[in-house]
């Protein structure tokens, strides 16, 4: 891929909750845990995370938190049903925390939003801007939801999105290909996580 000038580079870590993609969490039982350690996604964003940080990269977190009982989610699509229906990302729970390994660092950013798209209705827009960004490297969960809205917003809003194939995970592997393969075409490019570390003139840890 061609090279990312890490000086109007961010990295978006979105939605890697516990409630979305580990074990125990509200949407366990959607396969999402199982898809997310096939993809190694947390390790692989860890690993491009500390990357972008000791390149000068911001790394912004972006987290869904509602209330208790989701006051003010509105119930207009199955997915915010789901959310309160499972009592799940409540602020201060261990559903609504970061995943182990993907916590808040020092210099880091975090937007907290209560829809799919990372920019509704949110402080992400006026935070790149403010901070020159160009180029938007997307991770996180879920491929074909969170990820795909945020980065057909993102290259509405004049930003070039980047999306980690390897970086993302969903509930199975054909959700994760109609996003990659076929929704992400001429609106995001596509590459592995160790990929954009060495677009951005960035090593990857082992």
């Amino acid at each position: 891929m061609d090279r990312i000038d890490p000086k109007s580079a961010a990295l978006i870590i979105q939605d890697l909750q516990n409630d979305v993609i580990i074990e125990g969490g509200a949407f366990a039982e959607s396969g999402a845990p199982a898809h997310a350690t096939s993809q190694n996604v947390v390790e692989n964003v860890r690993r491009l995370a500390e990357a972008c940080r000791a390149s000068g990269v911001p790394v912004i977190h972006v987290w869904y938190l509602v209330e208790p009982g989701a006051p003010g989610l509105k119930q207009n699509a199955p997915l915010f049903e789901g959310v309160k229906g499972a009592n799940a990302l409540v602020r201060g729970t261990w559903g609504g925390a970061p995943v182990d390994g993907l916590e808040r660092q020092d210099g880091d950013f975090v937007v907290e939003k209560m829809r799919m798209n990372a920019f509704y209705d949110t402080t992400l827009d006026i935070l790149l801007r403010g901070l020159g960004v160009e180029t938007l490297v997307i991770t996180g969960a879920w491929t074909n939801m969170s990820i795909e809205h945020t980065a057909r917003h993102a290259a509405d809003a004049g930003y070039r999105a980047v999306v980690a194939s390897d970086g993302t995970s969903t509930v199975n592997d054909d959700w994760q290909r109609a996003a990659l393969e076929y929704a992400m075409t001429n609106v995001a490019t596509v590459a592995t996580c160790s990929e954009i570390a060495e677009a951005l003139g960035a090593a990857v840890a082992a």
